[in-house]
């Protein structure tokens, strides 16, 4: 590496993040959108490089940009999964969730006697109903009936160690 190049990274290394986003604007020619310390160095250290001692290949480049094409990137799952039919068309089906295994099947009514009172929750297959309300955990039907956060698994004795 060049002395010069040396004395230049030498001086980033010293540099706050304020002077880094200042530089890092001299270097890119936009502003950056970043405050870390550490990304701009890299970033700066990695231009100055590269200016001193050249780029990428242009062989580099079109790689580059063939794999940034082959990429599959989503950025949400997908809502469902495709199900393949005996005519070769595909339609959709919902995801199945896997639910937990402490928690009796949907349609059961699960019972707590509680400060004298027995307390009737019927479990559904995406949540529970108690008192005709709707909750969707049974922590929250739990705080329902004491008034205090409570693990619903707990309070409801469903815990692996009771089964």
């Amino acid at each position: 590496m060049e002395p010069n190049v040396e004395r230049e990274l030498a001086a980033l290394a010293k540099m706050t993040a304020g002077q880094l986003r200042q530089r890092y604007a001299e270097l890119f020619g936009e502003p950056s959108r970043s405050g870390n310390r550490q990304w701009l160095f890299r970033r700066c250290a990695w231009r100055v490089q590269a200016l001193a001692e050249g780029d990428l290949s242009e062989r580099a480049r079109r790689r580059a940009r063939e794999l940034a094409q082959d990429a599959d990137l989503r950025l949400r799952p997908p809502q469902r999964e495709p199900v393949e039919q005996a005519s070769g068309t595909v339609q959709s089906a919902p995801l199945s969730v896997a639910q937990d295994e402490r928690l009796p099947m949907p349609g059961t009514v699960i019972t707590r006697d509680f400060k004298g009172r027995r307390h009737y929750v019927k479990v559904l297959p995406n949540g529970f109903e108690y008192e005709g309300q709707y909750y969707r955990s049974l922590s929250s039907v739990a705080k329902a009936i004491t008034g205090s956060h409570w693990s619903g698994y707990r309070f409801f004795n469903l815990t692996k160690e009771s089964r």
